[in-house]
């Protein structure tokens, strides 16, 4: 029987459960986008709690990006430093954690959200070398690994979508020449770091001529094959997917069993999930190895300690979605003082 709490092996790391926390917006940074004592108190209350991986909120490669200022930067003279302290706290209570890189608008100039088409490969090459300079601070930093954000609706969601993406060199066409720019920047970093690359991508977007999950199983073949460790699910619109009503299913979980059979690869499953016993009841009804969780964390940093107590525990989280609407990363319907944090 397998159990979330497990102790277990995600590729090169060993995990103290199978739940992974993924972050996405970042609220209580300072306005120059350091660290501060908050952000250090959340994310020890994550790590002591029991979670297995912690992924964070966004870094933003680009100051300009839509949601920049709802984001972490690595673009300031103190962010290494900065986020040694962060990897040092949590690693205490051996804790793996893994940076999230992404944008979502493609900014040049006096130009504003550049399509996939109109980039030229002097534009691919820049956005490539923001990434692998990123990695490589992360890795400086101290992060076991990185998140490069290929889902959801991040900018390079848009090079991997058949439907979006319709370049006629080689970086457009088939699953591979889509796929391109991503394998090249993966095969640079695995080079030159010592980083676990994690890809989150869209399981499918049901979108016309859009991404299907026979699209996705390809391009984790490929991903598996260029050197990225491990995978994680999503799709666009996610947040808004998962509701109280609809809370007991996933509707990711049939994609995510089709892609787990094809790849050697840990992947990992997110969304919606609420309750201890919702979870277990789907880990050993499937193949599914690895649970994200993200506003149950929100509600309350170190809830997995109440579940370890208790043994069937629920997420205070009601599925309200205004931490994701309102770009927080702090719970709207729970008090979140700093006594709340340091219960």
């Amino acid at each position: 029987m397998k159990d979330l709490f497990d102790n277990c092996d995600f590729g090169d790391l060993r995990l103290n459960s199978r739940i992974v926390r993924t972050g996405l917006w970042e609220s209580e940074r300072e306005s120059s986008g350091n660290f501060t004592p908050e952000m250090y108190n959340r994310y020890e209350n994550i790590a002591a709690s029991g979670v297995g991986l912690i992924i964070t909120e966004l870094f933003s490669l680009y100051p300009r990006d839509t949601y920049s200022k709802y984001a972490l930067t690595p673009n300031y003279n103190r962010f290494v430093r900065e986020a040694k302290d962060l990897t040092d706290l949590v690693h205490v209570y051996d804790v793996a954690i893994f940076a999230q890189l992404g944008f979502i608008e493609c900014n040049k100039r006096l130009e504003q959200n550049v399509s996939v088409e109109d980039l030229s490969i002097e534009d691919i090459r820049k956005i490539q070398t923001d990434f692998i300079i990123a990695g490589q601070k992360m890795d400086f930093a101290g992060f076991d690994g990185i998140q490069i954000a290929l889902g959801n609706n991040f900018f390079l969601s848009n090079f991997l979508n058949p439907s979006l993406n319709k370049r006629q060199d080689k970086y457009g066409g088939n699953t591979l020449n889509r796929l391109r720019m991503v394998l090249e920047m993966v095969k640079v970093l695995k080079q030159n770091t010592k980083l676990h690359i994690n890809c989150r991508i869209n399981a499918f977007d049901e979108t016309n001529g859009g991404m299907t999950v026979e699209e996705a199983i390809e391009i984790a073949k490929l991903l598996e094959k260029h050197g990225v460790d491990s995978l994680q699910l999503t799709r666009p619109h996610s947040q808004l997917v998962f509701t109280r009503e609809n809370k007991g299913e996933n509707p990711l979980a049939d994609a995510a069993e089709k892609i787990i059979d094809e790849v050697e690869i840990p992947v990992i499953l997110g969304g919606g999930f609420n309750s201890q016993n919702q979870i277990n009841s789907l880990l050993n009804s499937s193949n599914i190895e690895y649970i994200s969780m993200q506003r149950p964390f929100i509600a309350d940093p170190s809830f997995l300690v109440d579940w370890q107590i208790k043994g069937n525990g629920e997420s205070f989280c009601q599925t309200c979605h205004n931490c994701y609407a309102k770009k927080t990363s702090t719970c709207h319907l729970k008090p979140c003082s700093p006594e709340y944090y340091q219960k």
